[in-house]
């Protein structure tokens, strides 16, 4: 029997962009918007999503367990599951909710799953941009349907292109990473969407991504996919990134040379 886990878990994701998420885009009033935590938001259309998904991954894993950002926002011991034996799933229903519900563009549909601990597949929806990547481990990435993989040379010095979200940085790390930015090339500001930067990665937009927060359910999906293409993702001092260690800092690269040739520049050791 084959296996349709990649696609069934993505049609999920369609269904829940469809029929919750585009719905209620640019469309939401005050009172479906609310503050979960200082700068956090969270609407209606996230927990809408985040109940769909949740329930549409149990019954496609009957005993698995679902870390929800929303579930996990009621109940933080949900996280302490994420090396637990069996299936676990994180959801992002909606990644960069802030964009979302200003009635902006970029925001992202993001799955994972861990089993045994280990992450073994991932998704990732921009419904706007009718983009969808998936993976499995041991396996391809998969854009649309279309093998990727990261690029495999390295720019010039000075003509690198990447995402460096420093707001959240210490102020000195951030003043070393900025003006590093000047040398290195061209250093965006990013998009308030972790997975939107990760699908600009695996298309070629960007060498490199550096984040300073990383949560399990903004990062677990984009790391496995960009695993699976070619590309790295560590943290700061080198050591590999999994969902279930807590720490701050991770720098995610198209190739080896990249990220050490980024990291090196934005003096991020």
């Amino acid at each position: 029997m084959a296996d349709t886990l990649l696609d069934d878990v993505a049609e999920l994701l369609h269904r829940a962009a469809a029929d919750v998420v585009l719905p209620l885009f640019g469309k939401l009033d005050a009172a479906e918007v609310a503050e979960k935590a200082p700068g956090e938001l969270v609407t209606v259309a996230d927990q809408r999503a985040e109940e769909l998904i949740s329930a549409g991954l149990r019954r496609l894993r009957p005993g698995s367990l679902v870390v929800g950002e929303e579930a996990a926002a009621e109940d933080p011991g949900l996280l302490d599951h994420l090396r637990d034996d069996g299936d676990v799933w994180l959801v992002d229903p909606i990644d960069g909710t802030s964009n979302f519900a200003a009635g902006k563009r970029p925001f992202a549909l993001m799955v994972a799953l861990l089993t045994d601990g280990a992450p073994v597949a991932s998704w990732v929806l921009d419904p706007l941009a009718e983009t969808l990547a998936v993976a499995r481990a041991g396996g391809a990435t998969l854009v649309n349907g279309v093998p990727v993989r990261t690029a495999e040379g390295v720019p010039p010095f000075g003509s690198l292109r990447g995402t460096a979200i420093t707001r959240f940085l210490p102020p000195e790390a951030r003043r070393r990473a900025e003006a590093g930015g000047e040398r290195i090339g061209e250093l965006l500001p990013g998009q308030h969407c972790a997975g939107r930067e990760y699908l600009d990665l695996l298309v070629g937009s960007q060498q490199f991504v550096l984040f300073w927060r990383t949560l399990p359910w903004d990062h677990a999906p984009g790391v496995l996919l960009v695993r699976q293409a070619g590309g790295v993702a560590r943290r700061f001092d080198g050591s590999e990134y999994h969902p279930a260690e807590e720490g701050r800092g991770l720098l995610v690269a198209a190739n080896e040379r990249v990220w050490a040739e980024t990291c090196d520049a934005l003096d991020l050791a």
